[in-house]
This record gives C-alpha cells, structure tokens and sequence, in this order.
C-alpha cells in the first residue's frame, strides 16, 4: 500500500434535520468503524455545532462551503474562521454543485482553497469533469485544468485532501469503473509530480467521489491511486460504515 492514510468524508449536502441526524450519528457512533481511516462527516452549516456535539471524537466535520475572507459583507456566507469556532476541521471546496449550480469558477476556487488553507482548515478540493467533457475525450484537460488553479495558489498541500468526482457519476447512479476512476487518479498523481513536487505526488491523498456505494467500495478501494471516498446520499444511510470500512 501507498501508506497514504484511507479518508472516508460523508457531504450530507442540503439534507438533514435534527432528528435525522442523530439517528445517522447515533449509527456512527455505535459502529466498529476501521482506526486507519480519517472520518470525515459534512452537514448543513447550520447544523455543524449540533452534529459536532454528538459524534464520536474520531469522526471530524467539515463545512459545504466558505468564502475567501474572515468576515465583512457577504450576506448568505461563511468564513473558515466561522467553521473552526463551531468545531470544524476541515471544508469542501469546489464541489461540482458549486461549480455547476452555482456558477464557481476555478479561479475563485482557488483562492478559497488557499484562503481556508491560510486559516488553519483543512481541505477538500474537489475537480471533475461533464459528462459532454468525457465523451469528448477532455478529462484530462479539464481535471489539470482545475487542479492547475489550485495548485497555483497552495504553497502547503499538508492540510489539502484532492477529490476527484465525475460530474456524470454524482447522484446518477453511474459509476466510473475502479479502473476508470484509477486512470484519472494516476494521471492526476503525475501531474502532481511534473508540476508541483514528487513529494506531494506521493503524499496527497486524492479520493474518489461519483455514486460510491456499500456495493461497490471495496474493489474501488482496492486501486492503488485511490486514497479513499467523498461520499453523497450514501452518506445519509447505514451503508457508510461499509464505505468508512472499505479498506479492511
């Protein structure tokens, strides 16, 4: 094995209530959960302290989201200082929502990654490309592409986790194969070493997001270049401890 550590993140996304996350945390709690894996889960921000309060001290929280500055006039925002006051250790940037819902483009991505860095969040930088972008044999180019303007802006990636998700494979029920998702991470490895360092090449954990499943997690966690799993709506259900657990 690599020796990179196995990271399991859990993005609840807009889903959730009081009641429905304890029962989810309740079911972490209770779980024989795999000591060689960070835990990561992410609920609405609104609910960070809350679902900080009941989990287990394994299992950390991160935000959906932040903004490039401590605080000032960003109605609606949030700060990675805000993130840590409630507990947070780390935060999701770049998610394809945000990017494609929301209109996030990669530059302002970038300084968020190294503003949250600069703060003392760890993150979770996620790339990935459309399904007309696949199909017309562009994932490499828009997978670097994205990397690239993170990686202009980051001087220490110690703190920084690189998910890789297939806009085409996220809530659609597709999958990319392990040997799909394999391919693009170990292109990503290589660039990370022509371009950035051999260090952080093989240091940098970069984990694999798009429909990962109870079904379908461990021979995904099996490929040598996939470090572990940003997981969405499976993320909500007791198969994640399957997940969490994918590399025994």
């Amino acid at each position: 094995m690599s020796g990179r550590k196995f990271f399991v993140g859990g993005n609840w996304k807009m889903n959730g209530n009081k009641d429905e996350i304890k029962k989810i945390v309740d079911g972490l709690n209770s779980a024989t959960l795999n000591d060689n894996t960070d835990i990561v889960v992410s609920p609405p921000a609104c609910y960070l302290e809350y679902t900080k309060g009941l989990l287990s001290p394994k299992i950390s929280t991160a935000g959906q989201n932040c903004y490039k500055a401590a605080k000032g006039a960003f109605t609606g925002d949030l700060s990675p200082q805000m993130l840590i006051d409630v507990g947070a250790d780390w935060v999701i940037i770049g998610h394809s929502e945000r990017r494609n819902v929301f209109g996030e483009g990669d530059e302002l991505i970038a300084e968020k990654t190294a503003f949250a860095l600069e703060s003392a969040v760890g993150v979770i930088a996620c790339i990935g490309e459309k399904l007309e972008e696949r199909e017309a044999g562009k994932t490499e180019e828009v997978v670097f592409q994205q990397t690239k303007a993170i990686a202009a802006k980051v001087t220490n990636w110690d703190k920084v986790v690189l998910a890789y998700e297939p806009v085409w494979a996220i809530g659609t029920g597709k999958t990319a194969t392990p040997q799909q998702a394999q391919d693009v991470h170990a292109q990503l490895r290589k660039w990370l070493r022509e371009n950035v360092s051999e260090s952080v090449a093989n240091s940098l954990r970069i984990i694999y997001g798009g429909s990962v499943t109870g079904g379908n997690c461990k021979e995904l966690a099996q490929s040598p270049d996939i470090d572990g799993f940003l997981v969405g709506g499976a993320s909500l259900k007791p198969e994640f401890v399957e997940i969490i657990n994918a590399r025994g």
